[in-house]
């Protein structure tokens, strides 16, 4: 009895300490496929103002960004 008792024992700490790795696994996954995700908008921005750009003959110019702008990205990135 002792013996079934034990092994379920460390079979239980076996699938728990299982469980944990996967879940570290599955957050380095998610905030790497974030940052793809990220940089993917950012490439399709930039395409976007360059097509625009094109399109009119710089006529319409992008707006300059302010310091606040700027700050509001990077919190928004760290978030992520």
């Amino acid at each position: 009895m002792k013996l079934k008792t034990t092994a379920l024992l460390i079979t239980s700490l076996l699938v728990l300490a299982g469980c944990d790795q996967a879940e570290k696994s599955a957050q380095q996954l998610m905030g790497k496929a974030a940052e793809t995700a990220k940089q993917a908008i950012d490439d399709t921005h930039k395409a976007a103002e360059q097509a625009i750009s094109d399109a009119t003959g710089g006529l319409i110019s992008k707006k300059e960004s302010s310091s606040e702008d700027e700050q509001k990205t990077e919190s928004s990135s760290q978030e992520i």
